[in-house]
C-alpha cells in the first residue's frame, strides 16, 4: 500500500485531473450540508479535499463528518484545478483512511486560531509544532544549521563530536552540572572548548561542533537557558580576526540562505528578512562604556563585565550586528590570548546582535608556561587540567575560535520574544519534560 505519492505542497494546478496519495492530519472539517472541505495538513502546508453531498459516495462523506480533528488520515483522490482553493487546487476524494484516531477535546488548538500560553504549548510541544506557525521556526532552524554546515565545509573545516560527560570543568566549577559516573563525580560539559584545543594540537586544523553544551545558571529569563545547542570551531595557524571574519560570513550566509529558500516559512510568520549589512562594525570594550555614559547608562567602571542593562543600550546606539572587542583580559577565560603590549586587554570578542549576545570567541593562549600562568590567575588549579596542558606541550599552533548559540541566532533572526520558541524541548530551571 502507498501511504503517500505527494505532499500537499508537491501538488499544483499542472497536475488537474491526475491521481495522488496524500496523507496528514485532519486540520479542519468545515460541514455546509451540500458540501463539505476536509483540510488535510501535512509537514508541506495544507490541501484542501473536497466533497459535493450530491456526488460523493454516502459512506465517504460520513466518515468525514465524524471525523476528529487531527486525526491522522491517507487521502486518496484526483486533482481538480481550482482558482478559489488554497494554492489554486483541490482534491476529489475517491477514498478515505483514518490511520490514526485524535481524541478529543485537543490540548491546544493547532490552527492558531486561540492563542495558548508558552507553557501551555511546551506541555504539549508536538501539538503545538502542528501550528504552522511553531513548525515554521523549526524549519528555518534547519535552514540555519544546513547553511552554517556548508559554510564550515566551504572554509575547509572537519566536523567533530566530542565527549559531554567530562572530569573537570571548562571555565571553572561555579556554573556544573555534576552526575554520578561510575565510581567518580563527573560533569556535563559545558563547552568544548578544551578538546577543540586539543583537535589542533592534533594537527585536524579547522574543526567544527554542533551539539548540546549545559549551564547550571539559574537564570529565569528569556535569553537563556540550561541545555542550549552550541555552533564552535576552532581554527588553527589563524588569529581572533580571521575567526571573526568566519564568524560575519556564516552569519550573513545563513541569513541569506533562509532568505531564498524559506520564502513559505517567513510568509507564515509574516517576516520579511533582511540580510545583514558586512561589514560589521567592530567597538572596543573601552569604546562601549563610552557609548554607554553618553547614552546616560549608569557608569561601569573598566574591567566591570557588561551587564544587560548597558548591552541594551549599545544595541540601541548602534543598532544592527556588531563585534564588541578586546575585553579586559581579568573577565575572559584563561585560554584568551592576552596582548603583547597590553597584557590586561585580551584579543576576545562577542558577537552582538541589538537584542543580545550572539557568540564569544578569542584567539587563544598556545604557550604552555603563559596557559598555566593564566590559570592560576583566575584561581584554578592547573592539576585538574593536566590532560588538556599535555596537548600543549608537544606542539601547539597558533589558533582561535568561538561558540555561537544556536537558539539566539533563530531567536534574533525571526524576532521571537522568547528563546523557548526557538527550542523544541527546552530545558530551563523548572523544565525537565517533556
Amino acid at each position: 500500500m502507498i501511504l503517500r505519492t505527494h505532499y500537499s505542497g508537491d501538488i499544483h494546478p499542472e497536475l488537474d485531473g491526475q491521481e495522488v496519495t496524500l496523507a496528514g492530519w485532519a486540520h479542519e472539517i468545515r460541514d455546509l450540508g451540500g458540501i463539505c472541505f476536509l483540510v488535510l495538513r501535512d509537514r508541506e502546508g495544507l490541501a484542501q479535499v473536497t466533497m459535493v453531498a450530491k456526488r460523493t459516495e454516502k459512506p465517504l462523506l460520513e466518515s468525514v463528518r465524524q471525523l476528529s480533528r487531527e486525526s491522522v488520515i491517507r487521502v486518496v483522490g484526483s486533482v481538480k484545478a481550482e482558482p478559489k482553493a488554497p494554492r489554486g487546487y483541490e482534491i476529489i476524494p475517491i477514498s478515505l483512511e483514518v490511520l490514526g484516531r485524535a481524541d478529543s477535546p485537543l490540548p491546544l488548538d493547532p490552527t492558531g486560531k486561540v492563542d495558548a500560553e508558552l507553557d501551555t504549548r511546551l506541555d504539549s510541544r508536538f501539538m503545538d509544532i502542528r501550528r504552522p506557525g511553531s513548525l515554521a521556526v523549526f524549519r528555518i532552524e534547519s535552514a540555519v544549521l544546513q547553511s552554517l554546515r556548508q559554510t564550515f565545509y566551504d572554509h575547509g573545516f572537519l566536523e567533530v563530536i566530542t565527549p559531554k560527560i567530562v572530569a573537570t570543568a571548562t571555565e571553572g566549577g561555579t556554573a556544573l552540572f555534576p552526575i554520578s559516573y561510575f565510581e567518580r563525580e563527573a560533569f556535563l560539559n559545558q563547552s568544548p572548548q578544551l578538546y577543540k584545543q586539543m583537535l589542533m594540537s592534533a594537527g585536524m586544523d579547522r574543526v567544527f561542533e554542533i551539539g548540546p553544551i549545559f549551564r547550571a545558571e539559574e537564570h529565569d529569563t528569556r535569553r537563556h537557558l540550561n541545555e542550549a545547542i552550541s555552533v564552535d570551531m576552532e581554527m588553527s595557524f589563524a588569529d581572533h580576526n580571521d575567526v571573526m571574519d568566519v564568524l560575519e560570513r556564516a552569519m550573513v550566509e545563513a541569513y541569506r540562505f533562509v532568505q531564498e529558500n524559506c520564502k513559505r516559512d517567513l510568509d507564515v510568520l509574516h517576516l520579511d528578512l533582511v540580510v545583514p549589512k558586512t561589514p560589521f562594525r567592530k567597538v572596543t570594550y573601552s569604546e562601549a562604556l563610552d557609548l554607554a555614559k553618553e547614552a546616560g547608562k549608569p557608569t561601569m567602571e573598566w574591567g566591570d563585565d557588561i551587564d544587560t542593562e548597558t548591552e541594551r543600550a549599545l544595541g540601541s546606539i548602534i543598532g544592527e550586528h556588531y563585534f564588541l572587542t578586546d575585553w579586559p583580559s581579568s573577565i575572559k577565560p584563561y585560554y584568551s590570548q592576552p596582548y603583547e603590549d597590553r597584557p590586561d586587554v585580551s584579543k576576545a570578542f562577542d558577537l552582538m546582535h541589538p537584542s543580545m549576545e550572539l557568540a564569544s570567541g578569542a584567539q587563544r593562549v598556545h604557550d604552555p608556561e603563559q596557559l598555566v600562568s593564566r590559570i592560576k590567575d583566575q584561581g584554578l588549579d592547573p592539576d585538574g587540567f593536566e590532560f588538556y596542558l599535555k596537548a600543549f606541550r608537544y606542539g601547539m599552533p597558533p589558533h582561535a575560535g568561538w561558540g555561537l548559540g544556536l537558539g539566539r541566532v533563530v531567536t534574533t533572526m525571526l524576532g521571537l520574544e522568547n528563546i523557548r520558541d526557538a527550542v523544541i524541548f527546552p530545558r530551563d530551571r523548572r523544565r525537565l519534560v517533556p
